[in-house]
């Protein structure tokens, strides 16, 4: 068992930026691969972000090239989305997920454990 928790989310305008943590307990070794995602109340969870656990590589959805970046630190068990000239549509809560295995993958239903999600506002 993985829990995940996130910090970090708030009350920003547009244009400014936020930094999402994401801390990992449990069991934590072996090839685990992170990732973030967000909602908005009726509609579906949507992929932001990922990392890979083999490889570091860093996958991103159209709307956060540019803007969001990924980023763990193995030795903290941490994952961080560093979130950048944000706007009014990136309001969301978002989730820290993950999943044991390599690749980093758009889909919801691939993800195995999820934290409790963090609330991010961006005002105009």
């Amino acid at each position: 068992q993985v829990q995940l928790a996130e910090s970090g989310g708030g009350l920003v305008q547009a244009g400014g930026s936020l930094r999402l943590s994401c801390a990992a307990s449990g069991r934590t070794f072996g090839p685990y691969t992170t990732g973030w995602f967000r909602q908005v109340p009726g509609k579906e969870r949507e992929f932001v972000a990922g990392i890979s656990w083999s490889s570091g590589s860093a996958f991103y959805a159209d709307s956060a090239k540019g803007r969001f970046t990924i980023s763990r630190d193995n030795a903290k068990n941490t994952v961080y989305l560093q979130m950048n000239s944000l706007k009014p549509e990136d309001t969301a809560v978002y989730y820290c997920a993950a999943r044991f295995a390599y690749q980093v993958l758009d889909d919801v239903a691939y993800w195995d454990y999820w934290g409790q999600g963090t609330q991010v506002t961006v005002s105009s």
